[in-house]
């Protein structure tokens, strides 16, 4: 063993010997935007023709860490809202769900809204937000690095983060503080680019601010389009063996399916046929059912499991898209078990 993985092994052990038997730590933290998703209920129209909106607690981070508590691995939020009826129902729905709340942070700015639209088809794009503000005016950009609490990294296994908040400087500096404590406390990083220009004004800065974060990445997911774009390839072997310090890349396709490397074992999985109502927060519930996996197994494991695992991702994802919203949509475990055990025998 190498001094590295000695102290890794070291750092692990510290963390099951103050673990309390009576206290479920959160073993995965989700930094980033928590807002509200405004979804156009006229599928096919453009923002000017919409009159017709409902509203749905989202932003991907948020959603992923709910997504985790469903399915059984506990999980804690760390992101800020606005000092407003709507950060605290957001509070308050993390809360009811039991996703650990102690690193959201409040300031006087609102609470983010966000407008999508949606195709005929149940694709999504998000082309606005509320009030015609601009991206800088929400609370989400203050997310304070000095107030991220140490102690919920003391016990994790994982972090996921998203991109969003590197537009703006005051939460970019909370992304490298929480990076930080990951690599003190032998924390792993999940990244999901999910990339939305609309959050950026200057979008030129955005693709090496992505590239310097992935190369502080253990496990990397893209859309097959993001993946493109930052790569110039769709195979995510290649993108694996360019940054040999990922252990593993999802290159997901929607109704194409998923295609990974996973501790160098490369496959396909495709997507499952039903019927889909919406496809906001499906690539969540998608990275939250590869996570919550990753929990379930040994390092060692994840190569032969491989197939499984992204299926099981695959599952949580799609399921999701059979409702409207993204948290009031996702799946509980045992639903996941008994769709995939209904797949199995053919259903």
């Amino acid at each position: 063993m190498n001094s590295l993985g000695f102290k890794r092994a070291i750092v692990n052990t510290i963390k099951e010997t103050l673990e309390d038997e009576t206290v479920m730590h959160p073993r995965v933290i989700c930094l980033g935007e928590i807002l509200f998703d405004r979804i156009s209920n006229q599928p096919g129209l453009p923002l000017e023709s919409v009159t017709s909106w409902t509203s749905y607690p989202g932003g991907a981070p948020a959603n992923v860490a709910c997504a985790l508590t469903k399915l059984g691995t506990p999980s804690a939020f760390v992101g800020c809202v606005g000092e407003d009826e709507l950060g605290r129902s957001l509070i308050d729905l993390l809360n009811s769900i039991q996703v650990d709340t102690s690193g959201i942070q409040t300031y006087p700015a609102p609470t983010r809204t966000v407008l999508v639209l949606r195709s005929e088809t149940g694709d999504r794009s998000f082309v606005a937000f509320g009030d015609k503000r601009d991206t800088t005016e929400f609370a989400d950009t203050h997310l304070n690095a000095d107030r991220i609490p140490v102690e919920l990294f003391q016990h994790a296994d994982y972090l996921v983060i998203g991109t969003l908040l590197l537009a703006y400087p005051e939460s970019r500096a909370a992304i490298e503080r929480a990076l930080e404590l990951c690599e003190q406390f032998f924390v792993k990083v999940v990244l999901d680019v999910n990339w939305r220009p609309v959050f950026w004004n200057d979008q030129s800065i955005a693709p090496g601010m992505i590239h310097n974060l992935i190369k502080r990445a253990d496990y990397l997911k893209l859309a097959e389009e993001e993946a493109e774009w930052l790569f110039d390839t769709t195979d995510p072997g290649v993108i694996a063996h360019r940054l040999e310090s990922l252990e593993g890349v999802l290159v997901t396709a929607g109704e194409k399916g998923c295609a990974y490397c996973l501790s160098q074992k490369e496959g396909k999985v495709p997507a499952f046929s039903i019927e889909v109502e919406d496809t906001t927060g499906a690539g969540d519930s998608f990275l939250a059912g590869f996570v919550h996996q990753l929990c379930q197994h040994q390092l060692a494991e994840v190569k032969e499991d491989a197939d499984r695992i992204v299926q099981y991702a695959s599952a949580a994802g799609a399921l999701t898209t059979m409702r409207p919203g993204a948290i009031d949509a996702q799946p509980t475990g045992a639903e996941v078990d008994a769709f995939l055990f209904l797949h199995s025998q053919g259903g």
